[in-house]
């Protein structure tokens, strides 16, 4: 006798994949606690959303394995994300004190760092173990100018992750999966398109 066994109906599996960003938004929060290793805990989420939404088996234990093979040279990366944002603080003051050109200075430091963002989000996107970091952002921040609607959709959720962290602190922690799966879309829209 054939085994046979009703395939979920399309609102099931998207509420399903959309179920497993809210969850993976929590692994990402709880990984990226080290302050440095938020690099490696978002290219740990997007692995684990591609697994998903290519109908692999996958769950905590192979985010975990992904996270600590992300680590590798992920800190590093987490470290250079951390001096943006420490230069960008310093535009900021720089914009507030009224020195001559604070306005520019500010407005292209607050594009260089939202271009980061959206670069750093792009590379977690796409890194599989074994990838090395560099590589990953120089062709993650070429993909950013080069895609620029894919971009402004990582800035738009980069912006709603901060209103929620604003607006209710823990929501923002779901968010984050969404904003992974978001990267995860544009990027395979990006290769589709090439």
């Amino acid at each position: 006798m054939a085994d046979v066994r009703a395939k979920p109906s399309v609102l099931a599996e998207r509420f399903g994949l959309f179920a497993e960003c809210l969850l993976t938004g929590v692994w990402i929060a709880v990984a990226s606690l080290g302050i440095v290793t938020y690099p490696a805990a978002f290219a740990a989420g997007a692995r684990h959303l591609r697994r998903r939404t290519g109908q692999v088996g996958g769950g905590w234990r192979e985010f975990a394995g992904d996270f600590r093979s992300a680590l590798r040279g992920g800190l590093l990366v987490g470290l250079a994300g951390w001096g943006a944002l420490l230069a960008a603080w310093v535009d900021v003051r720089a914009v507030r004190a009224g020195l001559p050109g604070g306005p520019l200075v500010g407005a292209v430091g607050l594009f260089a760092v939202m271009g980061l963002v959206v670069a750093g989000l792009r590379a977690a996107a796409v890194w599989a173990p074994g990838d090395r970091w560099r590589p990953l952002l120089a062709a993650a921040g070429r993909r950013t100018v080069l895609d620029p609607g894919g971009s402004f959709l990582l800035v738009g959720g980069a912006v709603l992750v901060v209103c929620s962290a604003l607006l209710i602190a823990p929501l923002a922690v779901p968010v984050l999966g969404a904003v992974t799966a978001a990267a995860v879309a544009v990027e395979e829209r990006y290769r589709r398109r090439r």
